[in-house]
C-alpha cells in the first residue's frame, strides 16, 4: 500500500495556474452563462433537459448493450478485444438530479474503459426530478448495483464513479449499501461531487464571482432544485456531507478550485479522512465544475483522467484481489 499512501500525501495538484486551453474554455463558459440569454437555461439545467440528441454512435472498438429494467434503462459498454472481467465500473451521471443521461456520458464511459485498461462500464439512465424526486435516483442506483451483483460481480470488483450530482449519488449509494449490509464497492471516483444540497459551504460565497457555470446568480440548479421534494436536504442520502463515512472504500475526489461546489469536496474529504477512510483529494487550480468534460482537449482534464486510471490500478493491485 506504499503507493497509495504516497498518493494521499500529494493531495492537491501542484500546478499553480490553469493552462491556456483551460482558461479559454473557462472564459467561454463564463461568456455563455453570464453574457448570453441562453445562460439562464444552462445554469438552471433547462437547456439540457430539453436537449434532443441523435443516438450515440458507438466507436468500432466497443459493443453497447441496452438493458431495460422496470423503472429505467441502462447501457453497458464493453471492449470488443481484450476486455477485463476482473473489475467493472458503475457510472452515475450528473445533471443536478433533473437531467437525464446524455451522449457525453457514453464518451465518459469510453474514457473510463480506456484508463482502466478495458473495464466494462454500466451507465444507468436513472429517474430524475421533478417528475421523480428523491428517493428515485438512489433507488435506481441501488438497483443498478444489485444488477451487477446478480451478474456475478462481487462488491470488491465494482468501482462506482460519478460527477456532480452523480458523485454525490455515488456516496449516497455507498452509505445505503453499508447501512443495509450489502457488499461495498472497491472504490469511489467523484468528480466535482455535489454533496451538500443546502449550499452551506464557504465556497458558495468565496467562489460566487469566480465560478463560470453557477456563479453570479441564486437561480441556478444548485439553489433551485426539486430533487429533495418534501424531504430534509440534510438527509445523508440526499446530501452525503451530513452522513457517516466510516467503513467506506477508498475515494478519489477531483474538484476545480474556482467552483462554488469546492467546499462540497473539501468538507467530505476532511470528514471521511477523520473517520478512517482513505481519500485522495485533488484540487485542480483555476478549473471549473466537471472540467473532465473537456475529455482530453485540455491538459487539466487529461491529467484528471490519467489520475483516475492510476487510482483504479492502485485498487486493482490491492492484496484483497
Amino acid at each position: 500500500m506504499a503507493k497509495w499512501t504516497e498518493s494521499i500525501r500529494r493531495g492537491k495538484e501542484n500546478e499553480s495556474a490553469a493552462s491556456v486551453e483551460g482558461r479559454v474554455i473557462s472564459d467561454l463558459l463564463s461568456h455563455l452563462t453570464n453574457d448570453l440569454a441562453i445562460g439562464k437555461k444552462i445554469r438552471s439545467g433547462e437547456l439540457r433537459k430539453r436537449l434532443k440528441e441523435p443516438p450515440w454512435k458507438v466507436p468500432e472498438c466497443f459493443n453497447m448493450t441496452h438493458i431495460d429494467l422496470a423503472n429505467f434503462s441502462m447501457k453497458l459498454l464493453t471492449r470488443k478485444e481484450n476486455p477485463r472481467d476482473d473489475m467493472v465500473i458503475l457510472q452515475l451521471h450528473g445533471g443536478g438530479y433533473t437531467g437525464a443521461v446524455r451522449n457525453a456520458y457514453y464518451v465518459f464511459a469510453g474514457l473510463y474503459n480506456e484508463v482502466s485498461r478495458g473495464c466494462s462500464v454500466l451507465t444507468p439512465d436513472y429517474r430524475v426530478a421533478p417528475e421523480n424526486p428523491y428517493p428515485a435516483a438512489l433507488s435506481d442506483a441501488v438497483e443498478s448495483y444489485r444488477w451487477l451483483l446478480e451478474k456475478g460481480y462481487f462488491g470488491e470488483q465494482i468501482i462506482v464513479g460519478g460527477d456532480s450530482a452523480g458523485g454525490g449519488l455515488a456516496m449516497a449509494l455507498c452509505m445505503y449499501l453499508r447501512d443495509n449490509n450489502m457488499p461495498l464497492p472497491r472504490g469511489l471516483v467523484a468528480m466535482s461531487p455535489w454533496t451538500d444540497l443546502t449550499a452551506s459551504g464557504e465556497s458558495y460565497e468565496t467562489n460566487y464571482l469566480k465560478d463560470p457555470l453557477f456563479g453570479n446568480t441564486r437561480e441556478s440548479l444548485i439553489y433551485v432544485n426539486d430533487y429533495a421534494g418534501s424531504h430534509d436536504k440534510m438527509d445523508a442520502y440526499i446530501s452525503p456531507l451530513f452522513g457517516d463515512f466510516r467503513g467506506f472504500p477508498p475515494m478519489l475526489i477531483q474538484v476545480g478550485s474556482i467552483e462554488m461546489l469546492l467546499s462540497d469536496s473539501l468538507s467530505v474529504g476532511q470528514k471521511a479522512r477523520e473517520q478512517g477512510v482513505k481519500v485522495r483529494l485533488s484540487v485542480y487550480e483555476e478549473m471549473f465544475h466537471v472540467f473532465q468534460m473537456a475529455y482530453l482537449a485540455i491538459p487539466e482534464s487529461k491529467r484528471a483522467w490519467a489520475e483516475i486510471g492510476r487510482f483504479i490500478e492502485v485498487l486493482r493491485r490491492d492484496e484483497r484481489l
